[in-house]
């Protein structure tokens, strides 16, 4: 009845003004049923009778809860906070940055990867990546998520708790940090484990079944990332040591170094050792097939890496910015260094010298992201550029292993360095928590990188093992020589 009064309404307009009209109502039609829809969230049920509740704030409590809030600090305790969920900005931060290191692997590492092989296997790698992802994301839903954060555990492991995401909430806080949900939580860190042993597929790329990078994943997040993530990270961890007052190894590691880097880069290292060579490697030419995407991907990663480390602050605050300005000042210095060392040494700076020296200064930071000032960030850059380089220009051919596209050279390498410089500079006017740490620290440090390199080398060497013997590491001779994006996927990345 009410539209047909409507239309009646209507009809002596003009079909413009009338068109209009009805768009206008609609839309407030719509806002209407909006705001209606808003009164169908629940909200939190009073406490029971006989249950204790949290006294109401007063008003200096009120606002120090704000104080708190704006500055990204411990929340006010034993009052029923007016702000009882997650705080808007703190909380956006933290889902902008999970979605940019999530891009860092999809697309960024896999076009950086994708684009140094050749091309009869872009898209190996690419599925390597894509198959990762899917992969680790399920493990860390149904158990990793636990075993790496949960409750119940010992040192270097959490307990079942959470399996399947039980008790993580998107409206709580507290399990990561005082204003971000612990969804949110659980998804910034879920982005750590996907491109984390996605990035070993660098050193073994162009020669390994899929099958067997997907077995050897699973076992390694078992074996090595999800023990290092509750070492570092969590709050009972053996080397967490500006979060564990009994940590036996007080090291610290703000966005990965040891967790990320290391792990993977010494991991790779192993792996691709195990694995043996590419057919024809040191014989016939194995170029990358497009710089321009390998640049491209640079790009992605440089971009993402701000979630990386910037992220790692858990809020949008003063120690995230200066994450931020150490990772861009040793990214580009790292970029630069590692150009001028090649053109010094080989007469040319080359697009895939920048590349490679812009992530070598990424990784570099990494740990010391929120640690360390910004001039420091210069000569880690520094550093960055121009010993990653020699361990991948001069190492690599003397040693002869083939790391195909360098991950033991730039974040085995890298991630070291890293850790160790952390101890260097890390100052405790940039982050407080460095300050009771500071005495010692370098010692700390160096203890954490022997654990990890030794963790990882015998990991991985067992877990290689135990896949090599059981499905098999490599394909067939004939199967690696075709290419593996046909024979393994029954596709071509690019068809003549």
């Amino acid at each position: 009845m009410a539209w047909e009064v409507l239309q009646n309404a209507l009809l002596p307009m003009k079909p413009t003004l009338r068109s209009l009209f009805v768009c206008v109502a609609l839309t407030l039609a719509s806002l209407g049923l909006s705001n209606a829809g808003a009164g169908l969230r629940a909200e939190p049920e009073p406490a029971a009778a006989g249950e204790s509740a949290l006294a109401e704030p007063s008003l200096e409590q009120r606002i120090a809860d704000l104080e708190a809030y704006i500055n990204n600090t411990e929340r006010t305790p034993d009052v029923a906070s007016k702000i009882p969920g997650p705080g808007p900005g703190h909380n956006a931060w933290q889902m902008i940055s999970t979605a940019l290191v999530i891009f860092m692997t999809l697309p960024g590492l896999a076009l950086f990867y994708g684009g140094l092989v050749r091309k009869k296997n872009i898209l190996s790698v690419m599925a390597q990546c894509m198959g990762i992802a899917g992969l680790v994301t399920i493990l860390w839903w149904a158990v990793g998520y636990s075993l790496a954060f949960g409750e119940g555990g010992n040192a270097f492991i959490g307990g079942l708790g959470n399996a399947f995401f039980k008790g993580v909430s998107p409206d709580a806080t507290g399990a990561g940090y005082h204003w971000i949900s612990d969804t949110m939580w659980a998804m910034f860190q879920l982005s750590f484990a996907i491109i984390t042993p996605a990035l070993i597929v660098g050193a073994i790329a162009e020669r390994m079944k899929f099958s067997a990078v997907l077995l050897f994943s699973a076992l390694w997040m078992f074996a090595v990332y999800f023990p290092f993530a509750h070492m570092v990270w969590a709050v009972d961890g053996f080397m967490a040591g500006p979060l564990n007052p009994d940590a036996t190894i007080k090291a610290i590691d703000f966005a990965g170094g040891t967790v990320v880097h290391m792990t993977s880069g010494w991991s790779a290292l192993v792996l691709c050792i195990i694995l043996g060579p590419r057919l024809g490697f040191g014989k016939e030419k194995m170029a990358p097939h497009s710089m321009v995407m390998c640049m491209i991907g640079t790009g992605m990663l440089w971009v993402g890496w701000y979630g990386f480390n910037a992220g790692s602050a858990l809020g949008a605050d003063g120690i995230a910015a200066n994450a931020f300005a150490t990772t861009t000042l040793a990214a580009a210095t790292g970029g630069f260094a590692w150009a001028v060392a090649e053109w010094v040494t080989r007469g040319h700076p080359s697009v895939l010298g920048f590349c490679s020296g812009i992530v070598g200064g990424l990784v570099v930071v990494t740990p010391g992201a929120g640690f360390v000032t910004p001039s420091s960030a210069v000569i880690m850059g520094l550093i960055a550029g121009i010993v990653p380089y020699f361990a991948v220009a001069v190492l690599k051919a003397k040693l002869g292993y083939d790391d195909a596209l360098d991950t033991f050279g730039v974040h085995g390498v890298g991630g070291t360095l890293g850790a160790i410089l952390t101890g260097v500079f890390a100052n405790e006017h940039v982050n407080g928590a460095v300050g009771a740490l500071k005495d010692g620290l370098v010692v700390e440090q160096l203890k954490s990188v022997v654990v990890a390199v030794v963790w990882s080398v015998v990991a991985t060497t067992v877990i290689a093992l135990i896949v090599k013997f059981t499905i098999g590491l490599r394909p067939t001779a004939e199967v690696e020589r075709q290419g593996l994006d046909i024979n393994e996927h029954g596709e071509e990345g690019y068809v003549e």
